[in-house]
């Protein structure tokens, strides 16, 4: 009896038009056409990025702090980026400007004008574990890609450069808060179709937010049953709470009558204190006790005596209500 041939090893490849593999089952056929499983082949590279965890993908940028507000609690917001020397010299067309912001219409990862300007989203899906990795990719693809067009969503190259490499870090890093998305757009009146649709739905679901002036990355957000303010900090988390711990065993940990430490979140390796304030305390009512809360902390800060037992059930406290985002 003849014997059956034998099945192809290999299958055409399905590679996309830019040369991307396309994520399949761990166990399916590789799609660049080897043969092998998945897994075994493109899809380790893939394993390979998803575990590699960045605990601050923003360090050493400017405006750390700032950086993890934008991602995790501004709705709406935009901050000019300056690029560093050369990243452009390979652009398609003319690049004025580029502009982070806090989100974009139907989560793109960025955006390329018409005029060849770029915005760049920040609350996006991180597909490699490091943030500013898959920020960067989005950044060089919106280079290469023809002013009018939005930049699609793609599986991170491993290896990348990041947002450090593409970037001018002596330049500044000051955050503009918005009311709505309308800066999605260069006239937002004329926008139409999903664009439209999803304009609206983010002006709809978007939370007062205003950024507090007197001191650094904190931010006042209004709710209807009460407001709040969430400030994101820089010092080591460990030491941060210590600190905090000290002045709420003394009952200095408010920023005024009817307000409390309610807790901190943890965010992109940042500790986010939050307090709870009267629907009535508005951002501009932060100002002056945020700056006093300031000189007082740096103060606890400076303590290095062991915390007393009152101070360490503070502090337990604190931890018992701290929420990671990420």
């Amino acid at each position: 009896m003849a014997k059956k041939a034998a099945k192809s090893s290999s299958q055409p490849s399905t590679a996309t038009a830019t040369g991307e593999i396309p994520v399949v089952g761990a166990r399916e056929k590789c799609p660049c056409g080897s043969g092998r499983r998945y897994k075994a082949c493109h899809g380790r590279e893939a394993a390979h990025a998803v575990q590699e965890l960045v605990h601050r993908p923003f360090e050493g940028l400017p405006g750390e702090a700032d950086w993890v507000a934008l991602r995790e609690l501004v709705p709406a917001a935009t901050v000019p980026l300056t690029l560093a020397a050369g990243v452009a010299d390979g652009a398609v067309g003319e690049v004025p400007s580029v502009t982070l912001a806090t989100v974009l219409p139907l989560a793109w990862p960025a955006l390329r004008r018409a005029d060849g300007s770029i915005l760049l989203g920040l609350q996006t899906q991180s597909g490699s574990g490091d943030l500013s990795r898959d920020l960067a990719d989005a950044l060089e693809l919106a280079l290469a890609t023809e002013p009018g067009t939005p930049v699609p969503s793609r599986r991170t190259v491993p290896g990348g450069r990041r947002l450090q490499d593409l970037l001018d870090t002596s330049a500044g890093f000051v955050p503009t808060v918005h009311t709505g998305f309308e800066f999605w757009l260069e006239d937002a009146e004329s926008a139409t179709g999903e664009v439209a649709a999803s304009l609206e739905r983010a002006n709809a679901s978007a939370i007062p937010t205003e950024k507090v002036a007197s001191v650094d990355a904190a931010y006042w957000c209004g709710t209807p049953d009460k407001n709040h303010l969430r400030w994101v900090m820089t010092v080591p988390e460990e030491k941060l709470l210590d600190a905090l711990a000290r002045l709420s065993a003394a009952g200095r940990s408010s920023l005024g009558e009817d307000t409390k430490l309610v807790g901190s979140f943890r965010a992109h390796g940042l500790t986010v204190p939050v307090w709870d304030l009267p629907v009535e305390f508005s951002a501009k009512d932060c100002e002056q006790p945020a700056a006093e809360f300031a000189e007082r902390l740096a103060g606890a800060l400076a303590e290095t005596a062991p915390l007393s037992a009152e101070e360490r059930r503070a502090r337990a406290n604190l931890v018992s209500r701290q929420i990671t985002l990420n």
